[in-house]
């Protein structure tokens, strides 16, 4: 099996409940073609915002319903990884100021307050502009094109320029792996396809391209502070990346 092969079925693996083969091995290659993988393997997450809108238009669901049931499908086709990773980052990042009593306590995973005000907080952003965007057409699309692209801020929080929190772990493994060369051309692309899509979709280039922007812009400020306050990024924080990105994401594309 080659590189690209096995990065694939880490992604969808890891990414997504569908279920696939292990890949042969996982090492820094397979785990850069993952991350930027990442859009891919979770495009079938970006039907869920059309078909929110199909409710809406057609069964006359209301639109904050809808809105609430794309992020539950969400939550639940990721199997809740990226939310458990938001929280954790929370209360970690609450903690303390010290770096080992702060990965303590997202190692260990038990929800605290402040974690749960996280996940609340961001899942009520990301289905109020949800709720804005399914009433039409043009703005599921740009809503489907946020919800892939927020699997892009995975490629970006695993750049060179990031390094792993600590020596075991997820983000061990996939922190650093990322190649500048190909972050830059894959980011192209998927903005290229964006601004396309967007087009197509009654002139909303600049909002899906802007939608798409925001998201990366929001993670790397997660992936910054994680930095400067545990030393680089881990499991939790890609997570939050993703949670996050996706909530400005969609709140950029709701203003337009």
């Amino acid at each position: 099996m080659s590189t690209l092969g096995d990065g694939w079925r880490l992604s969808v693996g890891t990414l997504t409940a569908i279920p696939v083969r292990p890949p042969r091995r996982v090492d820094r290659a397979v785990a850069q073609w993952a991350m930027l993988l990442a859009p891919i393997a979770t495009l079938p997450f970006a039907l869920l915002p059309l078909l929110a809108h199909a409710l809406v238009a057609r069964a006359g669901m209301p639109p904050s319903l809808a809105a609430a049931l794309v992020v539950a499908a969400l939550a639940v086709g990721s199997r809740g990884l990226h939310l458990d990773g938001l929280a954790d980052t929370a209360d970690g990042f609450a903690a303390s100021y010290d770096r080992e009593r702060a990965l303590t306590v997202m190692r260990v995973g038990n929800v605290g307050p402040t974690g749960v005000a996280a996940v609340v907080l961001v899942l009520l952003v990301q289905t109020a502009a949800l709720s804005a965007l399914v009433t039409s057409w043009g703005g599921a699309v740009v809503a489907a094109v946020a919800v892939v692209g927020s699997r892009h801020t995975l490629a970006w929080l695993c750049a060179r320029w990031f390094r792993a929190a600590r020596s075991q772990g997820l983000g061990a493994t996939v922190a650093g792996s990322v190649a500048t060369g190909w972050l830059i051309a894959g980011a192209a692309l998927l903005l290229a396809v964006t601004w396309w899509i967007g087009a197509l979709a009654g002139g909303l280039g600049v909002a899906a391209a802007a939608a798409l922007l925001a998201g990366v812009a929001a993670a790397l400020v997660v992936a910054r502070r994680a930095q400067l306050r545990i030393g680089g990024i881990t499991g939790d924080i890609l997570g939050a990346g993703v949670e996050v990105g996706l909530a400005a994401a969609l709140t950029v594309a709701a203003c337009f």
